[in-house]
């Protein structure tokens, strides 16, 4: 081995030629050592990156590299039209924004591009029965109104951190250099050799694949995962619309309505555009990007306010002429649409009415029902409607052991989650969180930041939080998307009572990250609060537990709201049964 004067190594590694009839050949590889080398140049990449690069501690002892295969000047230099807005956006909680304000990275994001979110409308697309959720309902003395959360097109967000990583000279970026293969000595507690398609060979004491559900990281590791796919596809686009008027205030509401075909959420950006994720079934999804921007725009109005039986009855029209090979045109849509509306005697001057009024929103009085479903769109941005698969998917760990040792996974390369929740970007700046703090600790104990010692309190800390959130996503997903009459009921009924129970309903704002992890809000006694967080947590997985929060905050709390849950519960797993019974 011989050291180069710029600190790089060169390796000497004798390997078998099988076309040398067994002869040996000497191949060489100049590499570069580091402390941490990130593969990944996604949100979850950039802000670990932003996180280490920000510490004081880190500029004299940590070399840090982050490799993406793709060209970060995209990012660096995307500068779209003030009224244009890309078609992904995610929801960062409060949590998580407190976290990104404490690395620095948050002043360098553009906020004039992002919008809160002061209030969520949720209902049943077969019952119509509706929870609502509000920021004013946490507000106390202790915390500033930061709403629930903050909506932000991802580019917004990677741009942001780009820049702030522009003053942390401890991390190097090494864009456009795919990994090609990941390598390590037999000896035990090798440093894994990252080679890159370019020829660049890095040596790294702890390798963090922030690198999506195909991770390299993750197979070089041997780390075992399970999941599934979901029976649905997700359609996102950005919608213009017009704005809500003085008497409705700003938009700043979201609305997401589960459809038994899967839930369609309407969240806002700006005064006049909205951002949608609608997730259907695939067949559908693609029949309905194929048709012309002007009918996708009325299915999405039609999506908020038609009953069901509508809905089905327009989806089996588009999937008709989607098969035939045509595309229904919007005039045919339009028709279709208003004879249902006409059919259920929805009002024209009702906001479930799909007809864009004429008169402008600032001169006329909003009907009675405004609040309760999204503005009307009126058009989709150009070049905004695509769509992606879904899928659940854990990783048995989060840290490498044996020869994958020295690794570590975070965001999308450990767990990806259906998004009806919003929570799949937040679970992966957790993460980062949590990790930057257990390396943060080891260097300042003179430990061994790539040792399993160190990165083991980083596995224990999220890996329940995680698959927590993500089982209670996941059933909820599967009891929505069931249209069985007494499951229909249950739910239905269930849901009407959160909705009356202000306490819990905060207690679950609190555990999706709505209050940052150092704000308390409200003060309950130990024994309320534990038990609300735990029923935020495990959410519909055991939401009998309800009644134990219910008897301590109210006292004894008893009588049809108990019993409704409980049975929502035992009907859910009945029916869950029997499907699998039957199949």
């Amino acid at each position: 081995m011989l050291l180069h004067a710029n600190g790089s190594r060169l390796l000497f590694k004798v390997v078998r030629n099988p076309s040398t009839n067994g002869h040996r050949r000497l191949l060489s590889t100049v590499h570069e050592d580091y402390d941490v080398v990130i593969v990944g140049g996604g949100p979850a990449g950039l802000a670990l990156a932003s996180a280490l690069g920000s510490k004081n501690e880190f500029q004299n002892t940590l070399k840090i590299a982050l490799v993406e295969a793709g060209d970060l000047s995209v990012v660096r230099d995307w500068s779209p039209p003030a009224d244009t807005f890309s078609n992904r956006v995610v929801s960062l909680t409060n949590a998580s924004q407190a976290f990104l304000k404490g690395t620095g990275s948050w002043d360098h994001i553009e906020l004039h591009r992002t919008s809160p979110v002061e209030e969520m409308q949720v209902w049943d697309g077969i019952s119509d029965a509706r929870i609502s959720f509000s920021s004013s309902e946490m507000v106390s003395s202790t915390t500033d109104h930061l709403g629930m959360a903050r909506l932000i097109e991802t580019l917004n967000l990677q741009r942001g951190l780009l820049r702030h990583l522009n003053s942390s000279p401890a991390v190097q970026i090494i864009d456009k250099n795919k990994v090609q293969s990941i390598t390590v000595d037999e000896a035990p507690g090798s440093w894994p050799l990252v080679h890159l398609n370019t020829g660049q060979a890095l040596k790294t004491r702890l390798l963090v694949g922030a690198d999506g559900p195909n991770s390299p990281v993750r197979s070089f590791a041997k780390i075992p995962s399970y999941g599934w796919s979901y029976d649905t596809q997700a359609i996102v686009c950005t919608l213009d619309h017009p704005p809500k008027g003085p008497f409705l205030g700003p938009n700043t509401t979201a609305y997401q309505r589960f459809l038994p075909t899967g839930p369609v959420a309407f969240l806002p950006i700006s005064t006049t555009a909205s951002s949608l994720v609608w997730s259907t079934k695939p067949a559908l999804a693609t029949a309905l990007k194929a048709c012309e921007p002007s009918v996708l725009a009325r299915m999405i109005n039609a999506a908020f306010r038609l009953p069901d039986v509508s809905m089905q009855y327009l989806h089996e029209r588009i999937l008709e002429a989607h098969e035939a090979g045509k595309h229904i045109t919007d005039e045919e849509i339009s028709a279709e649409i208003l004879w249902r509306e006409q059919s259920h005697l929805i009002d024209s001057t009702s906001a479930y009415s799909s007809i864009i009024p004429d008169a402008s929103p600032n001169s006329r009085i909003p009907p009675s029902d405004a609040e309760m479903v999204p503005p009307l769109v009126k058009s989709i941005q150009p070049g905004t409607v695509a769509s992606f698969p879904l899928r659940y998917n854990h990783t048995e760990t989060y840290v490498g052991e044996g020869q994958g040792s020295r690794t570590v996974l975070v965001g999308d390369a450990a767990h990806t989650i259906h998004p009806l929740a919003g929570q799949g970007l937040n679970l992966g700046l957790g993460d980062v969180e949590c990790l930057s703090r257990c390396i943060s600790e080891a260097v300042l104990r003179g430990g061994d930041i790539g040792s399993y010692t160190a990165l083991l309190p980083y596995t224990q800390e999220r890996y329940l939080q995680n698959h927590t959130i993500m089982s209670a996503c996941d059933k909820l997903h599967k009891i929505y998307t069931t249209s069985f009459g007494p499951l229909v009921q249950l739910r239905s009924v269930g849901l009407e009572v959160l909705n009356e129970l202000d306490s819990i309903k905060v207690a679950i704002m609190m555990s999706a990250g709505s209050v940052s992890r150092t704000d308390r809000p409200l003060s309950y006694n130990s024994d309320a609060r534990a038990a609300m967080f735990n029923i935020a947590a495990q959410g519909v997985e055991n939401i009998n537990t309800v009644a134990h929060v219910a008897k301590v905050l109210r006292g004894g709390f008893e009588g049809l709201a108990v019993n409704v849950i409980q049975n929502l519960a035992k009907a859910a797993t009945h029916y869950q049964q029997s499907r699998k019974d039957a199949s």
